[in-house]
């Protein structure tokens, strides 16, 4: 059995897929914005799957203090985590950051799971055959000075992308600086039918279980061992290339640089 985190799991695909994991007999830890939520969630996962190793972690990601608490507590509570699924995501919202100005696209989407990921990598490292599936998106754009700046100048749709695009450059380096580590992102489909979706578009293209069965795979099947580093696109079914930046060494190097001296 594995130990499992999946961050943004109080709806949409991370809780859908905390569910089919809980049906297994694994221990699943959630995480949401607001602890009420998150209590209703897990008595809801636990009736669901019949499994009582059910827990939860409260943390706005736009946050970072709030990120680095979840930290701490995760390493006083866990021991181990053989499987982290950083699901969390944010594209339409009123809300701003609560980080030096930052876009909040830009904090939660990539910010929050940098620092979350690095500050328990001893909790990973521990891990049998550990495993990180990073949510990143079709939607990828070259990440700007300005972002990188803390200047949220562009349209939603556009730091989304900015956003999406970090995320999977920052998923590459980490793959190659802790190889003991299997670290894979995967855009899990297109306008799945997920709040998000609904909020964003209006509308969706396939149902949300696509996005649960390839987060699903890519945390556990033993046919993904050796795929760390790459990018899985569902919309192809596939692995695929993901944008030309996250291939640039220049550029990887210039955002792990610039995330450093942003958060530390």
């Amino acid at each position: 059995m594995k130990t499992i985190l999946i961050t943004g799991s109080t709806d949409g695909i991370g809780k859908l897929t905390a569910i089919k994991f809980a049906k297994e007999g694994n221990t699943v830890f959630v995480h949401g914005r607001n602890k009420e939520k998150l209590n209703y969630v897990i008595s809801e996962i636990k009736d669901a799957s019949g499994n009582q190793n059910i827990d939860g972690f409260v943390a706005d990601f736009s946050d970072l203090e709030a990120v680095s608490k979840m930290a701490e507590d995760i390493k006083s509570k866990i021991s181990k985590l053989d499987i982290l699924i950083n699901n969390a995501g944010i594209f339409k919202t009123s809300a701003a950051s609560k980080f030096n100005g930052f876009d909040i696209r830009y904090v939660v989407n990539y910010l929050a799971p940098y620092v979350l990921t690095n500050e328990i990598l001893s909790v990973l490292q521990n891990g049998e055959h550990t495993r990180i599936v990073n949510l990143s998106s079709a939607a990828q754009s070259h990440v700007s000075d300005a972002t990188l700046a803390g200047i949220s100048m562009h349209a939603a749709s556009e730091a989304y992308a900015q956003s999406k695009l970090a995320l999977t450059m920052w998923s590459f380096a980490f793959a190659k600086a802790n190889p003991e580590i299997t670290t894979i992102a995967v855009n899990p489909g297109s306008l799945l039918n997920t709040k998000m979706a609904k909020e964003a578009y209006g509308q969706h293209w396939s149902p949300a279980e696509k996005g649960v069965n390839i987060l699903y795979d890519l945390a556990i099947s033993h046919e993904h061992e050796n795929d760390s580093g790459k990018y899985f696109d569902n919309d192809k079914g596939t692995f695929s290339k993901a944008h030309p930046d996250a291939y640039d060494k220049v550029l990887v190097a210039e955002l792990i640089a610039k995330t450093k001296e942003i958060i530390w």
